[in-house]
């Protein structure tokens, strides 16, 4: 592929960013071509609407993004982001209880998405190697069912015109074309599997009290669900400017507040504990709510298709998207662009490429549409047999025995943080070394509630929790 003199990057987001820098160190001229027009800082824009929702970036991604573009971390510290380790800067209250603040073994960067997207594009377009085409979107593949040639791009002026490309790729997110595109080329659309577990989300940004948004740890609040009862999520992320992200969620029969007049004592009432509700009042809203219910888990397989044509490439959200609560989609977007780099080096075909990106995001996928396919009412169209197999329900199983130990047992804990961080494979969890861990990890007593300390709690205002219920 590195003879190839000209690439189309279809969607300016982080996945397509990130493809960008890598095919800019191989190929002669890399084209972005974006349907927005982006913002010279770290603002909103109409074609990431999950951005105004809470994000994070595991450790993985943050390593894979800062070997590609070194300092970005750095920058994103720098400019007010909170590096949190997991588990000691969080406090997480579990369907099975509180998680111990045990010492940290792997992190998160919690910062809004459009700063995170905005130093990225950055550091991709201050190389000079990439052009952008903005307010353009893209209205068809060119080519044929053998293979794709460029892109036809119409502008605001509504005139269409054809962008001539060796290789295009699509990063264009949820909202890809890419089913209508194919159908233009003649070209049946690959498989899909679609977890849904009907999530829901409500967000809000807060001005948190003088320094706690620079020493109050991470909250995540999960409620017990049954098998007819919705699941209701609140958390509470430190970002930039002395702000508070928070995020309500629900899944599929659970509701969201109506109103932002509404959110703190929807909190109240709806959550398990009254920690998110305690931190929303100790704040100061700052924005509106958004809502947004765009999160199933989707995955698509081109490299299973025989008929998929040369040329034409999928990275990031248009191949795979995730449920945002579990922090796996930017991660995912780095996994995506690695493995592009890797076969870019190594030669090969479009297949091939596309088959090194699948196994790239082979275990994010299946860490979140697993634990989505548990939770009640929720639609699963899938052919894996991970997912719909006859072993499904034991392994759910086992996956909750897994969270109780974790909680309590530091050992095993750890070995989890690895693979939920995706720095280490999901199938260290079916491995005899840790089945083994399971059994001598020496575990601590449950918690009776939220494991802060005094002055964590002078500097929110919060009361002493010691007393109040979790079941």
């Amino acid at each position: 592929m590195s003879q190839f003199a000209h690439v189309v990057v279809m969607g300016g987001g982080l996945a397509g960013m990130l493809a960008a820098e890598v095919l800019s160190r191989h190929v002669g001229r890399v084209t972005v071509v974006e349907r927005d027009v982006l913002p010279d800082g770290p603002g909103h824009r109409r074609g990431v609407p999950q951005a105004h929702h809470a994000h994070l970036l595991w450790s993985n991604g943050a390593g894979l993004i800062d070997e590609l573009l070194p300092g970005t971390t750095g920058r994103l510290i720098g400019a007010g982001a909170r590096r949190i380790g997991f588990q000691g800067d969080q406090v997480t209250l579990t369907v099975r209880g509180w998680q111990h603040r045990f010492p940290p073994t792997q992190f998160a960067i919690l910062c809004t998405r459009p700063l995170l997207d905005w130093i990225v594009r950055d550091q991709v377009l201050s190389s000079g190697r990439v052009d952008v085409r903005q307010g353009a979107e893209v209205a068809g593949l060119c080519g044929d069912r053998r293979r794709v040639t460029g892109v036809s791009v119409r502008g605001t002026d509504r005139q269409t015109t054809a962008i001539d490309a060796d290789l295009v790729v699509d990063a264009t997110g949820r909202a890809s074309g890419l089913r209508h595109w194919l159908t233009g080329l003649d070209v049946a659309p690959p498989d899909k599997d679609v977890v849904d577990a009907g999530i829901g989300y409500a967000t809000r940004l807060y001005a948190a009290p003088p320094g706690a948004a620079a020493t109050f740890p991470a909250v995540n609040v999960c409620t017990k669900h049954t098998a007819s009862e919705p699941a209701q999520f609140g958390v509470v992320y430190p970002v930039e400017d002395g702000r508070w992200i928070v995020t309500l969620s629900c899944t599929r029969g659970g509701a969201l507040p109506d109103h932002e007049d509404d959110f703190e004592s929807f909190a109240r009432s709806r959550l398990r504990h009254p920690l998110v509700a305690d931190l929303i009042g100790a704040g100061e809203p700052l924005t509106p709510m958004f809502q947004s219910r765009s999160g199933a888990n989707r995955r698509l397989y081109p490299e299973r298709h025989d008929g998929w044509p040369e040329g034409l490439v999928i990275v990031g959200d248009s191949l795979t998207a995730f449920n945002p609560v579990y922090g796996h989609g930017m991660s995912a977007a780095a996994r995506c662009a690695t493995a592009l780099d890797g076969a870019l080096a190594s030669g090969g075909t479009t297949r091939q490429v596309q088959a090194a990106i699948g196994a790239a995001v082979d275990d994010p996928w299946i860490l979140a549409a697993s634990k989505d396919a548990g939770y009640p009412n929720c639609r699963v169209d899938a052919t894996d047999p991970r997912l719909v197999g006859e072993q499904t329900e034991q392994q759910m199983r086992f996956a909750d025995t897994i969270i109780e130990r974790s909680l309590v047992a530091p050992g095993v804990c750890a070995v989890v943080t690895d693979v939920i961080s995706l720095s280490a494979a999901q199938a260290e969890l079916g491995s005899s070394r840790f089945l083994a861990l399971m059994s001598r990890d020496t575990p601590r007593p449950h918690l009776p509630g939220p494991p802060l300390r005094p002055e964590e709690l002078e500097i929110a205002g919060l009361p002493r929790y010691e007393r109040v219920p979790t079941a």
